[in-house]
């Protein structure tokens, strides 16, 4: 049995909310490595005499380890794991013998370490709420963990807690600069600020629209792709143009790219409960370059799929070349890894980049993505028009599917399906739209979408 497929532990939505209110307010997740944490691993395992020590911060969807002794991991799944243990426990989980245990299988397998024994005690906010777990492992089983020992590693524990209070002091001291620089900034009119996005994550405020992506010789839907929005409650609906810079910029990018990605497999789960048939819909999901750059990326997209029990062929996971390029061996080795799940691979916004042409054939993508710009000139002349026929025409030859984004008008319809373009997306089919209006749309008969022939266009 592998390291989280434990029994199945509810957790309340309430508490969990608060929970991730106060992670997110550490700023932990995703950040580099730190010797004061690398310390009480190595404390923790030379101690107990440990085969192995992982300290963890888990999201909604994943254990995030910050610090590791022994055997090497970056992240685990949260889905039914030991720091759930933890957390339903509001307290320690010691288990001498995992053979003995009704929850495990004979063994527990932490990557290439087979352990017998653990115990996990969990690492707390301030506040008291549970945000991590420290845990050792062993090859053996072991004695029944003494009193002593298990004050020991609470008190390993309380200095990890330590260092988060320290984290947090630290961010928010409120000297007299820094407060002359918030009040400009209010002046200015700056928005939305860091704080803003805190609070929008902390109050969930973030949705999804999906807008479809068409068979184009059908006009079937046959797949989604995901696009963030903010529903402000002052402001309405703010475009992700206004907020993911300073997303990418302050690191938020990972928390609410998590969010998103856990957030389209849920509604993957949920359709297919509406309807078994809407199985073959595939839903995309864009990675920035920070997401995409991040070790574990692999992990963590096979764990939502363990958790929402659905298939890695429903997955889309789109990038841009940007994401790629500056660091060929890390995106290769990461493409790699998602291939091997089976997620569909996705390069959008293709023919922008200078170099596109020189990659492609090094990265093993399933799909094109022909960038509007290129879909709204086709019209204007010869030149691009070529352009579109070549990046079809390329696309076949490297045996991948092509989508031509940003279709608004029935001449650029028509021009593509005579080009061979086999699936598209834009306004002349439909907006991005909340999913219950997606809900509505699966219920066509056949899945057939209205043919813009007939009409300027279906949804404006």
């Amino acid at each position: 049995m592998a390291l989280g497929e434990l029994e199945t532990i509810r957790i309340d939505q309430q508490p969990e909310d608060a929970r991730l209110a106060a992670l997110i307010s550490t700023e932990i997740l995703d950040t580099e490595p730190e010797a004061s944490y690398d310390t009480i691993t190595r404390l923790a395992a030379e101690y107990f005499q440990a085969d192995a020590a992982l300290l963890g911060f888990a999201d909604e969807s994943r254990v995030w380890i910050k610090s590791h002794w022994g055997e090497a991991v970056r992240e685990l799944p949260r889905h039914k794991s030991i720091f759930d243990m933890v957390l339903t426990e509001n307290g320690p989980v010691i288990v001498p013998d995992i053979s003995k245990h009704p929850f495990f299988d004979g063994r527990l397998t932490l990557r290439r370490l087979d352990v017998l024994s653990f115990a996990s005690v969990p690492v707390r906010s301030s506040g008291g709420k549970i945000l991590g777990s420290l845990t050792i492992f062993g090859r053996q089983a072991r004695r029944k963990m003494a009193l002593d020992e298990l004050r020991m590693l609470e008190s390993l524990a309380d200095m990890v807690a330590a260092q988060l209070e320290l984290r947090r002091l630290r961010r928010g001291l409120n000297g007299p600069a820094q407060q002359q620089a918030r009040a400009a900034e209010s002046a200015a009119g700056d928005w939305p600020r860091q704080q803003d996005l805190h609070r929008a994550l902390e109050r969930r405020e973030f949705v999804l629209y999906y807008q479809p992506e068409v068979d184009l010789a059908s006009r079937k839907l046959i797949g989604l792709e995901a696009l963030i929005r903010w529903n402000h409650p002052e402001r309405g609906i703010i475009p992700p143009m206004d907020f993911i810079p300073l997303a990418e910029e302050s690191g938020l990018i990972f928390p609410i790219g998590d969010w998103g990605l856990t957030e389209s497999c849920r509604q993957i789960q949920e359709w297919c409960a509406e309807d078994p048939l809407n199985s073959s819909l595939r839903v995309c999901v864009n990675l920035s370059a920070r997401q995409f750059s991040r070790e574990g990326l692999a992990d963590h997209v096979e764990a939502l799929l363990r958790q929402f029990g659905i298939s890695s062929r429903q997955l889309g996971l789109e990038m841009t070349e940007s994401s790629l390029i500056p660091n060929m061996r890390t995106a290769l080795e990461v493409l790699g890894s998602l291939r091997k799940l089976g997620v569909s691979l996705l390069m959008d916004d293709f023919g922008t980049g200078y170099s596109s042409l020189s990659y492609l054939h090094s990265f093993p993508f399933d799909v094109l993505k022909i960038d509007r710009s290129f879909v709204g000139r086709m019209t204007d002349g010869d030149q691009p028009l070529q352009i579109v026929r070549t990046i079809i025409e390329l696309a076949r030859v490297l045996g991948m599917d092509v989508v031509a984004e940003g279709i608004e008008t029935r001449e650029q319809y028509r021009l593509l399906r005579q080009m061979g373009c086999r699936y598209g997306q834009g306004y002349l089919f439909s907006r991005p739209i909340p999913a219950k209006d997606i809900s509505q749309m699966l219920r066509l008969p056949g899945r057939i979408l209205p043919d813009p022939e007939a009409a300027e266009t279906l949804c404006n």
